[in-house]
């Protein structure tokens, strides 16, 4: 009795046994990782992840720099008197590469999946990634980066100008192959919704961004090729009204929700730089209410729009004024976040037209002030142009000066235009560290390197020998 016992006891074990591992893989199976990628699963996290990344650089980082807003009181050091930290670079570096990861295996998924309009938009995310970190840093990985799977943790840099050159075919490939008689058929996505002439679109005017970017470099050809965009709108369709930009609209519903999780948290700590509302002032702009408070004296009587000196020297208590501030209405939601907007495009014709390669430069130069004042939802005063100093004078400077009023929220982009262009003239202050000279790139992360020490010696050599803020990257020179 007993050795049928123990029989039957180790019988129903194997079968318990067998039971387990016969369903094992499925119930070990992680629910909450993806089990399979669709061209489409990713799209919406990488649009997100990249559109609320980009505006917290704006804020955190851009503003200083380029006398948007200033850290108050702030009597010495800070980025706004270009008191560089060694590793500001390092979220961009990151989250930057943390997507461009997801970016491969989505383009991976739509070129198995033979639907040419998810590559074409992968390749676009693509570009305007790397082109972000390439002007941040100069030589990146890119032939050998996210290819951790294939047990390469420690790529090699790539030059500035092969990650230009890649990109720029990229983008080229992939306005040719956007296809809209055919339907983005998985999840709507949230910047577009599935509008695949207006992912084109954007396509094309990041790749004019781009030409426009490495256009002081005269063996790249870039204004004979941006002159041949322009001139063709039938193949390179770009933005064509402010409505039609790649504006992620923000709408307070969980997951897309504002980066800000404490909006009050947007204006801490920081003023307006004079430099930047008094050209708003000058320009009697309708964009003020919406971007910033107004001053008030210290009875609490209104100033009307009055920033601080960026890179002040001297002690705060010189000002007896509580300067304007962020309005902080902005990051609230819902929201918007700019990615590209059609301003953009129309201040990139204007240029070209204002330097001969093209025509009508006063046209572009007010269809982008009017959407750059559209984008921030406000309209623009029938005399604004009466105004002399927003009457078109043919100058590049006053160009790039509404350009630069454009690219308010725009991820890195005025640092990037004032490297290219030295415009708008910036003041400066003897409070200014680096002798006053604005940093034309970040360091490379310390951790970089001290894990890949041989591959980032080999991004020196790329760069002249010399890991500094001043050392100006290949489109730079």
């Amino acid at each position: 009795m007993k050795n049928l016992k123990t029989l039957f006891t180790g019988l129903s074990f194997l079968m318990l046994l067998a039971a387990c591992t016969g369903n094992f893989e499925e119930i070990n199976e992680d629910p909450n990782r993806i089990a399979e990628i669709s061209p489409g699963t990713l799209i919406n996290p990488i649009i997100y992840g990249l559109a609320s990344h980009n505006a917290g650089r704006a804020h955190g980082i851009t503003f200083d720099l380029m006398q948007v807003t200033l850290p108050f009181p702030s009597v010495s050091g800070g980025l706004h008197r270009y008191d560089v930290s060694q590793n500001i670079g390092n979220s961009s570096w990151y989250y930057y590469y943390k997507w461009l990861n997801n970016i491969k295996e989505m383009e991976l998924a739509s070129i198995a999946a033979e639907d040419p309009n998810y590559e074409a938009i992968a390749l676009t995310l693509k570009a305007m990634c790397y082109s972000n970190l390439t002007d941040l840093f100069g030589p990146v990985p890119m032939t050998e980066a996210v290819n951790g799977e294939e047990g390469n943790f420690y790529p090699a840099f790539d030059s500035q100008q092969t990650v230009y050159e890649t990109i720029l075919e990229d983008l080229e490939r992939a306005n040719s192959i956007y296809d809209t008689s055919l339907d983005m058929v998985y999840a709507e996505d949230i910047l577009f919704h599935n509008d695949i002439e207006l992912w084109q679109k954007l396509t094309n005017a990041v790749h004019m961004r781009l030409l426009l970017r490495i256009s002081n470099r005269t063996e790249t050809g870039a204004f004979t090729k941006l002159a041949a965009m322009i001139n063709n709108p039938a193949t390179y369709p770009v933005f064509e009204s402010t409505a039609e930009s790649a504006i992620l609209q923000v709408t307070g519903i969980t997951p897309n929700v504002s980066p800000w999780g404490r909006p009050q948290d947007f204006p801490l700590g920081t003023k307006m730089a004079s430099f930047f509302v008094d050209n708003l002032n000058a320009l009697e702009d309708p964009r003020r209410p919406i971007i910033a408070t107004e001053a008030k004296d210290l009875a609490g009587v209104s100033l009307g729009y009055k920033g601080i000196p960026s890179a002040y020297a001297g002690s705060e208590s010189q000002f007896d004024y509580d300067a304007s501030n962020l309005n902080r209405e902005q990051v609230e939601n819902p929201m918007q976040i700019f990615l590209f907007t059609y301003a953009e495009v129309e201040f990139i014709k204007a240029e070209m037209a204002q330097r001969g390669y093209t025509s009508n430069a006063e046209v572009h130069y007010q269809n982008g002030v009017k959407g750059a004042i559209e984008q921030l939802e406000t309209e623009i005063t029938p005399d604004y142009f009466e105004n002399p100093a927003a009457a078109y004078d043919g100058t590049l400077a006053q160009i790039l000066l509404q350009k630069y009023f454009a690219l308010y929220f725009v991820d890195y982009q005025q640092w990037f235009e004032y490297r290219r262009t030295g415009l708008p003239v910036l003041p400066t202050t003897e409070a200014m560290l680096n002798d006053g000279i604005m940093p034309a790139r970040f360091q490379y992360p310390s951790d970089v390197q001290i894990s890949n020490a041989s591959n980032y010696g080999a991004a020196l050599k790329l760069l002249g020998g010399d890991d500094s803020i001043n050392t100006k990257v290949w489109w730079d020179n």
